[in-house]
């Protein structure tokens, strides 16, 4: 069967939810590889051509991802950060996987937890599978149409399902919302953003983890101006939409992918963990 006509067929016969079960325990197995590095006395680093920094543990886990994918998926085309960073670009497909090896490396290189290993399916312009595991949190997040989370020790696997905790966005709560922002990228427009809206709080969270925190009712919402790419928010969006969630995108849609016209990078969005609340799309800058 071609790649995305099993994609195509696990949509259709429920077999999403044991594809997002296979993206967590993947997550989770290669969380070994990013702790193996953290116990190092030096984490090294180099810029890519985007400034951005690459380290050991990316390279390493993007690799082991890479070939459980192809084993479990053979064929599925992806878009793999470090995989783009050197020249590798998406095959055609209305299917396609998303690997962000280590979201947050900044927070990984500065020892801080908010990093996370991303595993996501994209399907049709939408998330429909993702994984986000924070190794150093023992915490993953997964969904396929059903959203959870659940405690995992790097390297080790999901624990049974009756220690899985359901996901479910809040409703906006009357008293404020709590807002998380980017740890390494706060910029003028979030600040423009946030002023306009009833915040009660705002905290700063590096990483996929903050579209976590949106799924498991721990806040509100998550506005991001500056440049990202579709892999850094796919497994996020996915389990954020599968809770109840939604990320809106400047013209008020949800966030599309497969954006080739634009070197599979987003613009401007916003993440809300109450989806009935879309009339707020106007009030981005």
């Amino acid at each position: 069967m071609a790649a995305e006509r099993f994609v195509q067929s696990a949509s259709a016969s429920g077999d999403i939810e044991d594809l997002a079960r296979l993206f967590a325990n993947m997550a989770i197995a290669a969380g070994a590889l990013a702790m193996e590095t953290l116990a190092n006395a030096t984490i090294e680093s180099r810029l890519k051509g985007d400034t951005s920094p690459v380290t050991d543990a990316d390279e390493r886990i993007e690799a082991y991802l890479l070939r459980e994918l192809e084993t479990a998926l053979p064929g599925v085309p992806f878009l793999a950060e470090e995989s783009v960073a050197r020249g590798k670009t998406l095959g055609a497909g209305d299917a396609f996987l998303l690997i962000d090896p280590i979201d947050g490396t900044r927070e990984f290189l500065a020892r801080s937890s908010d990093f996370t290993i991303n595993v996501a399916l994209a399907e049709k312009n939408a998330p429909r599978v993702g994984a986000v595991y924070a190794p150093a949190q023992g915490r993953v997040w997964f969904a396929g149409a059903q959203g959870y989370e659940a405690q995992a020790v790097p390297g080790g696997s999901l624990p049974p399902m009756q220690d899985w905790r359901p996901l479910r966005a809040r409703p906006r709560p009357a008293e404020g919302l709590v807002a998380l922002i980017s740890k390494s990228h706060l910029d003028e427009a979030t600040k423009t953003f946030l002023s306009k809206q009833p915040i009660a709080r705002s905290a700063p969270v590096g990483s996929s983890i903050k579209f976590c925190l949106l799924a498991n009712g721990e806040a509100d919402v998550y506005p991001r101006f500056g440049p990202t790419m579709e892999w850094d928010t796919a497994a996020g969006d996915a389990v954020l939409r599968a809770a109840g969630g939604v990320t809106l995108d400047a013209d008020g849609g949800p966030l599309r992918y497969g954006k080739k016209a634009d070197d599979y990078r987003n613009g401007p969005f916003v993440a809300w963990a109450d989806a009935t609340a879309l009339e707020v799309a106007a009030t981005l800058p």
